[in-house]
């Protein structure tokens, strides 16, 4: 395709809108310029990691990478939301990078600008990948990278909490199970859940769980699933089992109001781990329970490693050998959890949990997980999020009744 100022435009959109999801990368930024690479010796090589400088074990596996393939590897790292747009502008220069990691729901935006070439194409072998991790990387059955792994959501739980209201987390199995959970937990004068409802990607994130568990559509925002995932959270904010200020929370700041201990659930992501075991208390995971019971499907987080279209086409052979240096067992092993991610291929999970069994239960949950543009939706879901976001926001603001707010959520996403 053709990289046409329009094309341009509309894609820098749909960036913007995609990549506030705190779980899809790094939250600070750092950049540098791109350049146009020294041909034969130094192929350029963009990530969202500028929480890793060139002395981590990161940093110092994408030099490696390029040690092996036998050239240098001039890294720079960008925010995640930096890194989408200074992409799209780099293409319509004709200065891409040689291999780029872009967070997974803008790999379709990025495809429809014609900016990355198909795995398929470049001999890269997606085989060996979890079908659903892949998924929110896949275009009309063709892949446009691999997945360096994922993250999503799940409960965290406070033990000493559940233990005083005398709820035992093994059995919340469904809404109803957790809905009496959580009545036990205020009953017990505790607090019940906390939760991101914030007007951006993040809210959408976590509505997700819910809404699917309903087995909401994303194709019809206002079905009945839709209408009683939006209502039992709006219930939970009516009833005091979580707090008003869901509607500013982003999952940072819902994460900090569950560490505090006052909360007996949070829902929030692995990329949490690290600060559960700071948190001072007793904690465990459940998956998010869907309405009838089972475990909801979760959208997943993480990125993908593509190969951006370049005018010398001769430079893909050494951009697949750093590529497939990235994706190798051992390598994803070290990567994933560093980055606290849930590997992409079942043998590297079998390692993480034998080594953290911590892992269990967010490897089943990602097991469940489904790409947010997967099912064919591609660039037309940023068109759909903003106007689910803005609903959750009416109804738990009490503003509209959460049938209205989806009927108009609709509305505008049909517009669009």
């Amino acid at each position: 395709m053709r990289i046409t100022r329009r094309t341009l435009t509309t894609a820098v959109a749909a960036v913007a809108a995609l990549t506030s999801v705190a779980a899809c990368g790094g939250d600070s930024g750092s950049s540098g310029a791109s350049g146009t690479s020294a041909k034969g010796g130094t192929y350029t090589f963009w990530d969202p990691y500028p929480q890793f400088d060139t002395s981590s074990a990161w940093g110092k596996l994408v030099s490696r990478c390029g040690t092996e393939a036998g050239v240098e590897v001039k890294r720079t790292a960008f925010d995640t939301s930096d890194l989408g747009n200074k992409a799209l502008l780099a293409a319509q220069q004709g200065n891409s990078p040689d291999v780029m990691l872009v967070d997974n729901p803008v790999v379709s935006t990025m495809v429809e600008a014609g900016i990355l070439n198909k795995a398929g194409d470049l001999g890269l072998d997606t085989k060996r990948i979890q079908k659903n991790i892949l998924g929110a990387g896949t275009i009309d059955d063709e892949a446009y990278g691999v997945p360096i792994g994922a993250n999503t959501l799940a409960l965290y739980y406070n033990k000493e909490l559940l233990a005083a209201a005398h709820v035992d987390p093994a059995g919340i199995k469904d809404w109803a199970s957790l809905n009496a959970a959580l009545k036990k937990v205020k009953a017990a004068g505790k607090k019940g859940i906390t939760f991101s409802a914030i007007n951006t990607e993040e809210g959408t994130f976590q509505f997700l769980p819910w809404f699917w568990g309903a087995k909401g559509d994303l194709t019809e925002l206002d079905s009945a699933g839709g209408q009683a995932a939006l209502s039992l959270w709006k219930s939970w904010v009516d009833d005091g089992y979580a707090p008003k200020d869901v509607l500013q929370n982003t999952q940072t700041t819902s994460w900090q109001q569950f560490a505090t201990g006052d909360y007996a659930f949070g829902e929030n992501g692995t990329w949490q781990l690290g600060n559960a075991e700071k948190a001072g208390f007793d904690y465990g995971v459940i998956s998010i329970p869907a309405r009838d019971g089972g475990a909801a499907p979760v959208p997943t987080g993480g990125e993908f490693v593509t190969v951006p279209v370049q005018k010398d086409s001769a430079r893909y052979d050494v951009s697949k050998k750093i590529v497939t240096c990235l994706i190798s067992s051992d390598n994803l092993l070290t990567t994933d959890n560093t980055l606290a991610y849930v590997a992409p291929v079942a043998e590297v999970q079998k390692q993480q949990v034998a080594a953290d069994p911590r892992l269990k239960p967010w490897i089943d949950a990602v097991a469940a997980a489904r790409g947010r543009t997967s099912g064919g939706l591609g660039t037309k879901y940023p068109t759909i999020s903003e106007p689910l976001w803005t609903a959750v926001q009416a109804a738990l603001s009490g503003t509209r009744s959460p049938q209205d707010a989806l009927g108009a959520a609709q509305d505008a996403a049909g517009k669009n």
